[in-house]
């Protein structure tokens, strides 16, 4: 579903951009933890400030690089621009970390440059990384289960369950009430959807395994309360967005990208691609394509009827349910 409020792009931004600062702090507690020394908040500002400093400078700049690159190389095969993308994205990672940086904000600001600029063969690549990613997920959370005694989440159920309840019912609200104080434009329907969205995904888990590694005192306990609780949110508050976003009446139909053809267009190409169900209304001058009396600017490229592709002409007689393939100007409405 979309949803109102434009309450769906604040949600990407918050779901992409608290990974890198949840990074950065539990980096810096385990820096503190485990070399004995006191809390010192000045060091910490300055520590996450430099972090965010040279991971956003550096990935802005390798995303400017990488559309850049990609538009001018002239590789022989379309496959290898998906590839080139991706060694880019490691590449950031690894040197923004060798120069004390945060990889992860890099890279995602390099994703947020490239994504919004015209890049070519968007399409292969986007398939390419659509499917990268899902293999991904399915790897990660195939490994973190096998990092998992179920018996030993029964010790913790009850801490779990605590501070799972606070999360969701105090702190997630609060949290998010104060940072959208500024933001008069969100109601308060929309301010009860975003606390109830609570977390996602299992970069929660993931981090919980860095004190493990870290050799940490009470790190393995501190793992199953992580995963308790991740599990937890998914089932109570993942499984039931959707119906929470209809119950304030939130939910918008979900917005239809590309067309019913399948075909897309480069992004240098300055025309763009729709397709279009004739109705009875539309054949009442006539059910000829040439009695349609299309708008300048506009071709009508292919027709689908049923299972049928039929490349048309003037003389064709069009029939009620049709799908027409056309395309326009990219400077018309």
């Amino acid at each position: 579903m979309n949803l109102k409020q434009h309450l769906k792009p604040m949600l990407e931004l918050e779901s992409g951009s608290n990974d890198p600062m949840a990074y950065m702090l539990t980096i810096v507690l385990i820096d503190i933890i485990s070399s004995g020394e006191r809390l010192n908040f000045g060091n910490v500002v300055w520590d996450l400030l430099i972090q965010f400093a040279i991971g956003g400078l550096i990935g802005f700049l390798t995303g400017k690089y990488a559309v850049r690159l990609i538009n001018r190389i002239n590789l022989p095969n379309s496959s290898l621009y998906p590839i080139l993308l991706l060694s880019i994205v490691f590449i950031t990672f690894t040197v923004t970390d060798f120069a004390n940086g945060n990889g992860y904000l890099a890279v995602y600001i390099s994703g947020i440059v490239v994504g919004n600029n015209k890049l070519t063969f968007r399409k292969e690549i986007s398939t390419f990384m659509d499917g990268m990613t899902w293999l991904f997920q399915i790897i990660m959370f195939l490994i973190l289960g096998l990092l998992v005694n179920p018996h030993e989440m029964l010790d913790v159920t009850v801490a779990a369950l605590l501070i799972a309840a606070f999360m969701m019912i105090i702190a997630r609200p609060l949290s998010v009430y104060a940072c959208l104080l500024p933001f008069k434009q969100f109601n308060n329907k929309a301010r009860i959807f975003t606390s109830w969205v609570g977390l996602r995904g299992a970069t929660p888990i993931i981090f919980a395994t860095y004190p493990v590694i870290a050799g940490i005192e009470g790190s393995n306990q501190l793992f199953n309360i992580v995963f308790f609780i991740t599990l937890l949110s998914l089932l109570i508050q993942g499984m039931t967005i959707a119906k929470v976003a209809r119950w304030l009446q939130l939910d918008l139909p979900e917005e239809k990208t590309g067309n019913d053809f399948g075909v897309e267009l480069p992004d240098e190409i300055n025309s763009k691609l729709e397709d279009l169900t004739l109705t009875a209304d539309m054949l009442q001058n006539g059910n000829r394509l040439a009695d349609m009396n299309l708008p300048k600017g506009i071709l009508v490229m292919i027709i689908k009827r049923g299972t049928q592709f039929i490349v048309p002409n003037g003389k064709m007689e069009l029939l009620v349910g049709d799908k027409l393939l056309v395309i326009k100007d990219g400077n018309l409405k």
